[in-house]
């Protein structure tokens, strides 16, 4: 039999070993470098915090990127404070970079479920499975939300490219 609940020292290693993929996802889909490591910090004492009712079941890592995927959705949805001073230019949360093809408007244009599943397979690396797990949908699911979300990017590369 399997033990519930998870570990301080498990998440400390999770946190240690995939804090800036966590960070990278969150600043994603909250639209700010910052937000999302302030995600992250909130996503981690979530967990801690409710670390009995992981199940033990699934991949401890899915659990928590559930909790990092919901807390950004969150964040997302607030109010962005007024810039400050200049944006991290390097950070390519803030769109600062050089993007002639516009593509991080294309992305910001898809659905919700398609940017969230190309976050989480580009950024954070996850396998289908674990994307199934994170966003509570169905593994064939994930493969027609990336399709569809590729289809979309090639047809606008393509109408650029004309």
């Amino acid at each position: 039999m399997r033990r519930r609940g998870a570990t301080l020292a498990q998440l400390e290693s999770l946190y240690r070993d995939r804090f800036e993929h966590f960070a990278r996802v969150a600043s994603a889909i909250c639209g700010d470098l910052d937000r999302g490591r302030d995600v992250v910090q909130t996503a981690f004492v979530t967990a801690v915090l409710q670390r009995g009712a992981y199940r033990g079941t699934g991949a401890l890592e899915a659990w928590v990127w559930r909790i990092v995927v919901t807390e950004a959705r969150g964040v997302a949805r607030e109010p962005q404070p007024e810039q400050l001073g200049v944006a991290d230019s390097d950070s390519g949360v803030n769109g600062q970079w050089d993007d002639p093809l516009k593509v991080r408007t294309w992305i910001a244009g898809l659905p919700e479920r398609q940017r969230e599943a190309l976050f989480l397979r580009y950024y954070a690396d996850l396998d289908y499975r674990a994307i199934a797990e994170v966003l509570d949908i169905e593994i064939g699911t994930v493969s027609a939300t990336l399709s569809a979300a590729h289809q979309t990017l090639r047809k606008r590369l393509r109408e650029v490219r004309r």
